[in-house]
């Protein structure tokens, strides 16, 4: 059995997909750069709005609504991006086939 992630994938599929765990781990990365994203995106809107707060007076809520919509978004577009990445990877492993050169096709 091997593990993707929490769950595990039989011997043969895994023998089938070579490039499985490459995959399952560039989404990893995507997945944590997604993360990330988010919390350096709404922190800094937060922060930058705090800092305009004296001259734009409105509840704190609505500033934490727009650093968290902010954040998502940023999010949304950091992770799909990276996940096209992947998916771009996952088709070049799996069409990489290697090609038989034992037979000679001159004669």
């Amino acid at each position: 059995m091997v593990n993707l992630g929490l769950s595990r994938v039989d011997d043969a599929v895994a023998a089938r997909h070579p490039g499985l765990g490459e995959y399952a781990a560039c989404q990893s990365r995507a997945f944590m750069k997604g993360v990330f994203t988010f919390v350096t995106g709404a922190g800094a809107t937060l922060g930058l709005q705090m800092f305009f707060q004296r001259k734009l007076l409105y509840p704190f809520q609505w500033s934490v609504l727009v650093a968290v919509v902010t954040g998502s978004v940023a999010s949304y577009w950091v992770t799909r991006v990276e996940s096209q990445k992947c998916r771009d990877l996952w088709l070049f492993l799996e069409m990489d086939q290697p090609k038989d050169t034992s037979t000679d096709h001159r004669s």
